[in-house]
């Protein structure tokens, strides 16, 4: 064992620790786990826990069931919530084959990869996100709607205290999980919230947001509501949305700073975006993985349906935030469209590595939008050479089939079964006969 798994073994006894919950992640995105006592926890280290990856959405094939999975102890913390009166910690884990392999279809493994990609370039991959979602009442209206827990709106301070009484709660368990969050406030729906988590290399927050998301469903059940990452649960109002704000390093120098440079935006972060508009359809079956996805997409409300970037547009779907010179540290891209339903790991692999082919090959930054795209006519916005994202999951699903950077980025088991996957949902929704057909033709 190495000096930080000691370090975690050490822990673990000092603080009592009765069960340590092994978590990892599925190709769809949800997260798993498995529970050890702490005499288990050096072998976990040294040898792994075997599990039948069959079992487990897109992991392997039935053939090739058996997998590994190993504790990452650099993720260790104590869970800031008891189970069953016992105190737990966790751990994220890397998924390995028998013989000692990192699986190729473990999304953790495959933001790996693209990491490593942009390693032998010379950079590191940052990233901020802020995380929307919707808190609910446990009733549903007459109609079978959501009931949202409060009217408020943007930056609102509403009321009812139970919408901030929730963020300080979920904010004082992220902290004790060691995920420092920048800011926290009522987003534009009703009983729509926003947590925005503190820069951290990809792969950190990835860990990270698979955290939130637990969080804040342990939040929602102790306070007596629910909770919905949907990317879009109410038909009048704003979807959830996961704005990424994303740069690259080289040590300890942001390379997308160029104070000379329009927008102070240099020319690696200008082929960044580049590359990313090129390839935004194809990674959309990715960043927008659901049937549900595309409703918030072609809804307006600032979410971007257009293919265009712009110095802080935000109806484009990248866009270059406001710094000051004193801030290039700070200098970054955001992108728009990815939703709060997304894997994080599948999401940022896909992103980071169509940022790298716009600088590895050489892509040409279209010119910049800095009107409402979405007040612009059809011709207008094909005069000005405005492409569209895909409407639809099954658009987003043939883009991805033919897409060499998403099968690349996957690997092959993981591209196979998530193209699998979300053709399965996207067939069960056509099946669907919806209360809308039934209003409009019955």
């Amino acid at each position: 064992m190495d000096q930080q798994q000691e370090h975690v073994i050490s822990m673990i006894e000092d603080n009592h620790i009765k069960f340590i919950r092994l978590w990892f992640t599925d190709v769809s995105g949800t997260l798993k786990s498995v529970a050890i006592p702490p005499a288990e926890v050096e072998g976990a280290f040294t040898q792994g826990i075997g599990f039948d990856g069959s079992a487990v959405e897109g992991l392997s094939r039935i053939h090739e069931a058996d997998m590994v999975i190993k504790p990452d102890a650099s993720t260790f913390h104590i869970l800031p919530w008891d189970e069953s009166g016992e105190k737990c910690a966790r751990m994220f884990c890397d998924i390995h084959t028998p013989d000692d392999q990192p699986a190729r279809s473990d999304p953790r493994g495959v933001l790996r990869r693209a990491i490593d990609r942009a390693a032998k370039l010379g950079f590191t991959f940052h990233v901020h996100p802020e995380v929307e979602f919707y808190l609910f009442q446990h009733e549903q209206d007459p109609n079978g709607e959501p009931v949202p827990i409060d009217h408020g709106s943007y930056f609102d301070h509403v009321s009812r205290p139970l919408a901030q009484s929730f963020r300080a709660q979920a904010i004082h368990e992220l902290e004790q999980l060691g995920i420092p969050v920048e800011f926290s406030h009522h987003e534009a729906g009703p009983g729509q919230n926003e947590i925005d988590l503190r820069v951290a290399d990809s792969l950190t927050m990835a860990d990270n947001l698979m955290s939130l998301r637990a969080v804040v469903e342990h939040v929602a059940i102790t306070q007596g509501v629910e909770a919905s990452f949907m990317p879009k649960p109410l038909i009048h109002h704003p979807g959830n949305g996961l704005h990424i704000h994303m740069s690259l390093f080289e040590g300890n120098t942001n390379a997308f700073y160029d104070p000379l440079r329009e927008y102070q935006l240099s020319e690696t972060g200008a082929k960044f975006v580049a590359g990313i508009l090129h390839h935004s359809r194809e990674i959309s079956a990715i960043t927008n993985q659901h049937v549900n996805s595309y409703k918030r997409l072609w809804a307006g409300d600032e979410a971007p349906a257009y293919i265009a970037w712009g110095k802080t547009n935000r109806s484009a779907l990248v866009r270059v935030p406001t710094f000051s010179a004193k801030e290039g540290h700070s200098a970054r891209i955001e992108y728009r469209a990815l939703d709060s339903a997304a894997n994080p790991y599948l999401a940022f692999a896909v992103i980071l590595n169509a940022g790298l082919s716009g600088i590895e090959n050489d892509y040409e930054v279209p010119e910049s939008v800095d009107t409402n795209i979405n007040a612009l006519s059809d011709q207008e916005r094909h005069i000005m050479g405005i492409g569209e994202l895909p409407s639809s999951l099954h658009s987003a699903i043939t883009l991805a089939r033919e897409s060499e950077l998403v099968a690349t980025t996957l690997g092959e088991d993981a591209f196979d079964f998530f193209l699998r996957n979300k053709e399965r949902e996207w067939y069960e929704y056509r099946q669907q006969i919806t209360d809308f057909e039934r209003r409009l033709y019955y």
